[in-house]
């Protein structure tokens, strides 16, 4: 399945099932088919749909099935022409990163994988979906792109061994680890170290830094992680192309080290690194008008254009 949250004429957020028919609205349909005003709280917002567990997602099989045999058009469903898109979980209550988790971009920046998993952390305030614009500060100019799987976790879980992990994620989708370099690394980074190391906060965090979708792709339906191929372009120049098999932390790994005495929770999100290809490698940083495609085999296409803040 291919969940993902929306609005029309960006109104109240929804949660939606992309079908063959189109975006079905689920709270919409639950209402048209069971004639019941009073909706579960699983349509209520992504979170609560994965809350839910299994009995949820039964539930947006049985509203698929049914709803495909009515004559219903909007506000049923909807055509992606139609909606905005929204970050798949816009209230998401963590968001951790992996910091040089591919091989290939360790190499590229001359840094040595860590042994053991290297996180930080991004903020809500950094969500965007699909086809929403990335802000470049008025006080940036080395805005940096970063294609990553992202884990969505589905069930609430903590010390989970690297054995059980998969029983703890919902699905996957596209992030792109969006950085300000020149606000991340200090003066003279990497041949002067500041004692404190790098600026995580100002260089990961700052608004619009998170742009993920369009979809949650539930773990069934991508099947094993191992390889899928990302692909980073900016107005149609490749910048990265990679394959998950370059993670030398592998998704299991990365879930027992972050859950050891940290509760995951439905909805948390996992960025799993990104291949080589950074402009820090010495491309080109981001610009006015630059057009981002972020695409993850069978997990889907985000597009963001970049914007001058004014």
């Amino acid at each position: 399945m291919r969940l993902l949250s929306f609005s029309v004429n960006n109104d109240s957020v929804r949660v939606g099932l992309l079908t063959d028919k189109g975006i079905l609205d689920l709270a919409t349909a639950y209402r048209i088919i069971y004639g019941d005003d009073s909706t579960p709280n699983w349509f209520n917002s992504m979170r609560s749909l994965l809350a839910g567990g299994d009995d949820a997602i039964q539930l947006v099989k049985k509203l698929e099935k049914k709803a495909s045999t009515l004559g219903y058009s909007k506000p049923l469903y909807y055509s992606p022409s139609e909606i905005n898109f929204k970050p798949p979980v816009p209230d998401a209550r963590k968001i951790l990163c992996v910091a040089a988790n591919y091989v290939s971009h360790g190499k590229e920046l001359t840094i040595k994988v860590p042994e053991k998993p290297y996180f930080f952390g991004k903020y809500p305030n950094t969500l965007i979906g699909h086809e929403e614009n990335i802000l470049i500060p008025k006080t940036s100019n080395k805005i940096d792109y970063e294609i990553e799987l992202a884990v969505i976790i589905g069930k609430r879980g903590k010390y989970i061994p690297k054995e059980r992990a998969e029983e703890y994620i919902a699905g996957y989708t596209v992030f792109n680890d969006i950085s300000f370099r020149d606000k991340q690394f200090p003066p003279g980074w990497p041949q002067q170290l500041n004692p404190y190391g790098q600026n995580w906060i100002l260089g990961k965090s700052l608004d619009t830094a998170a742009p993920c979708g369009p979809y949650l792709v539930t773990k069934d339906e991508v099947g094993n992680p191992y390889p899928l191929r990302l692909t980073l372009k900016v107005n149609g120049e490749v910048r990265q192309d990679g394959t998950t098999d370059d993670m030398f932390h592998k998704i299991g790994n990365l879930i027992e080290y972050i859950s050891d005495g940290l509760t995951l929770e439905p909805g948390d999100i996992i960025a799993t690194g990104t291949p080589a290809g950074v402009a820090a490698a010495g491309k080109e940083y981001l610009k006015h008008n630059d057009v981002i495609e972020a695409e993850i085999e069978r997990v889907g296409l985000l597009r963001n254009k970049v914007v001058n803040e004014q």
